[in-house]
């Protein structure tokens, strides 16, 4: 498609987003100057689009009241599938150049849809964080995001039929923080009133939701992601680590994010000057630890093993070997 064709389609999808936009936010979105948009308008009135010009300080361009583009027939799950894909590929850099297309792609999915598709679809997108890039994707139930997530925005309990890794099925009550998508898997986090503490489930694992009378107060200032990330590290595991590190938390994250490893950073000892190292207490919880020499090392700080003894012997190993390769000289031709 040649490019003025390609712009003029641009513009009008952006104008079909609502509002009034201006002819210097156009200019800008569609990489042209002023005088070509104002062109880019007169094609589209040509072609019998109702494009009205808006005088004034904030003046621009925008659609006449009530002109909307032929149905758009999709089901639940395709537009809950087209809508998160968009908002995820954006959220992770995955756009064009000038990022038009995923926004005008999203606001012409939107515009179409029944009212009531689109506030659960809403509800969905305002109660979603994204934490990483997503691994081996493991999709929940769409009626099941739906509700809880509507749970969540309207602050209203749910019962969840869920069933556990080792295959237990249970029912419970939850009250819902808030939804997050972790390295390809849905969450959960919300408050258990069955045990008076916070949960965090995986939607793949429930298999019904329904909505419960009633409403609940949720936690100010509660960061889901962030308790999820904490949930997760404090896993148990077969190995408990416990490590001083002479770092800051941001350096220490580099290496050990925050869904393997609990990082705090500890005050200067009594009586220190200014020019005091920052040491960091790291917890984690895991299964080997045949990977962790390397990870020390890579961050090229000192650090101190509290425990396990075992973690001392195989840094104590990996020393040894790369002082080896060190020392050992080249082979002769």
């Amino acid at each position: 498609m040649p490019r003025p064709i390609a712009r003029v389609l641009t513009l009008l999808e952006l104008l079909q987003s609502g509002g009034t936009r201006t002819v210097g936010e156009l200019a800008d979105r569609l990489d042209v100057d002023e005088r070509t948009v104002r062109r880019y308008a007169d094609h589209l009135i040509d072609l019998d689009v109702p494009v009205e010009s808006v005088r004034g300080r904030y003046g621009g361009y925008r659609l006449a009241p009530g002109y909307r583009m032929p149905p758009l027939m999709l089901s639940d799950d395709e537009a809950l599938a087209v809508l998160l894909g968009l908002i995820a590929g954006r959220r992770a850099g995955l756009t064009t150049a000038t990022g038009t297309a995923s926004e005008t792609a999203a606001a012409k999915v939107r515009r179409v849809l029944p009212e009531r598709l689109g506030r659960r679809l809403d509800a969905v997108l305002d109660s979603l964080a994204f934490t990483a890039p997503p691994g081996e994707s493991i999709a929940p139930e769409a009626e099941v995001l739906l509700a809880i997530a509507d749970a969540v925005r309207h602050h209203r309990p749910v019962s969840i039929r869920y069933t556990a890794a080792d295959g237990r099925r249970s029912e419970r009550a939850l009250h819902p923080y808030g939804l997050v998508a972790h390295s390809g898997r849905w969450y959960v986090t919300g408050e258990d009133p069955a045990i008076g503490g916070e949960r965090t489930f995986r939607l793949d694992r429930i298999t019904g939701a329904r909505t419960l009378t009633g409403v609940f107060e949720p936690v100010a200032g509660l960061d889901p992601a962030e308790r999820l990330l904490a949930s997760l590290a404090g896993a148990p595991y077969r190995h408990e680590v416990s490590l001083r590190v002479q770092a800051t938390a941001e350096q220490i994250r580099t290496r050990l994010p925050a869904g393997i490893a609990i990082v705090s950073e500890s005050p200067p000892a009594s009586g220190a000057g200014s020019d005091a190292k920052q040491w960091s207490r790291v917890e984690l919880r895991v299964e080997r630890l045949d990977w962790l020499p390397a990870v020390l090392a890579s961050l090229d700080r000192p650090f101190v093993i509290e425990r396990p003894d075992e973690l001392r012997d195989l840094v104590e190993a990996l020393a040894g070997r790369l002082a080896d390769s060190a020392r050992r000289e080249p082979p002769h031709a």
